[in-house]
């Protein structure tokens, strides 16, 4: 327990020195030449002329909130694919089940329109 315990402390000390060694070293061999361009506001390219705060159209929380939910879809395929032999053909089929609910909200998502980007 001690043992672990001790490797576990050098690996945080060693990765904590690491990290402060490199953030300060980025600042002695980093040129620093501030400007006018390189301390404005950037913003996709294009100056900021708006407020942040404006309205943004529906589709982008839409995309967000698809990106999210099939993105939690490979959260749970990566462990099941790692341990299939562990869960067997019972595991198999639930995933099968899950597979296919995710397939049929995808379509549809799809058939609603909600993937056209006017």
């Amino acid at each position: 327990m001690i043992k672990g315990l001790s490797i576990l402390v050098v690996f945080f000390v060693v990765s904590l020195v690491l990290s402060f060694v490199i953030f300060f070293l980025s600042f002695i061999v980093a040129t620093q030449r501030p400007s006018v361009e390189k301390l404005s506001a950037y913003e996709c390219g294009f100056d900021p002329f708006d407020d942040a705060r404006t309205v943004f159209d529906v589709r982008f929380y839409l995309v967000a909130i698809l990106f999210i939910v099939f993105d939690l879809e490979i959260i749970y395929l990566f462990p099941w694919c790692t341990s299939l032999g562990v869960f067997g053909y019972f595991g198999f089929w639930v995933m099968m089940v899950f597979l296919i609910v995710l397939t049929i909200g995808f379509c549809y998502e799809w058939g609603k329109g909600a993937l056209e980007w006017e």
